[in-house]
């Protein structure tokens, strides 16, 4: 039986169809490797897996053999693929989930893998807009909204600036080409 959760979807990534006079600019998703690199941090649980596999094969090197060492090591080793493999696994499946779109009046967030929803942003809700580049080229471009105007971080993560929770910024995280992307969203946010 197939089902699609989506169907109800005019256009993918908007719940309804643009009004008259609203044209979609972009749309896109974010990088996997990018999103499970600068989201998940799975480097940083990489280095944390080798560091355990290095304290575990000095601790059963004093009183094991090599054969015990490269057990030891191999378990650390096979821990830590697992956990990165699981990291993984989540940046992709929100990758998957996620559209991001860019009309010439608005930015739209579809975002939530269990828990689906669309934020609408009208230009006139946006106070700033910044970019964080990465060196391959991805970036995520952080949107500032008015005073008045409350997100969840919670409900909102990944899709959010890291770290700026009492006044939440949405995001389009890890997207591919994100310069382009920015200069593209300054000039409709001024167009507007």
């Amino acid at each position: 039986m197939s089902h699609d959760d989506f169907a109800v979807e005019p256009i993918p990534g908007l719940p309804e169809l643009p009004p008259e006079g609203e044209e979609i600019l972009w749309q896109g998703k974010p990088d996997v490797w990018a999103l499970a690199r600068d989201a998940f941090s799975i480097r940083w649980v990489m280095g944390y897996f080798v560091l355990l596999a290095i304290w575990r094969a000095a601790v059963v090197s004093e009183f094991g053999t090599s054969g015990d060492v490269a057990i030891a090591v191999l378990w650390m080793a096979g821990l830590g693929a697992v956990a990165c493999g699981l990291l993984f696994l989540a940046a992709l499946i929100q990758s998957r989930a996620t559209i991001y779109t860019i009309t010439n009046r608005r930015v739209a967030l579809r975002i939530g893998a269990a828990l689906t929803i669309t934020l609408n942003l009208p230009y006139r809700q946006l106070e700033n807009a910044s970019l964080g580049l990465s060196k391959d080229g991805a970036g995520t471009i952080a949107l500032q909204m008015k005073p008045g105007t409350r997100l969840s971080y919670l409900v909102c993560w990944p899709h959010v600036r890291p770290w700026r929770m009492t006044r939440t910024e949405p995001a389009l995280r890890c997207i591919p080409d994100a310069a382009a992307v920015a200069r593209l969203l300054s000039e409709a946010a001024e167009m507007r």
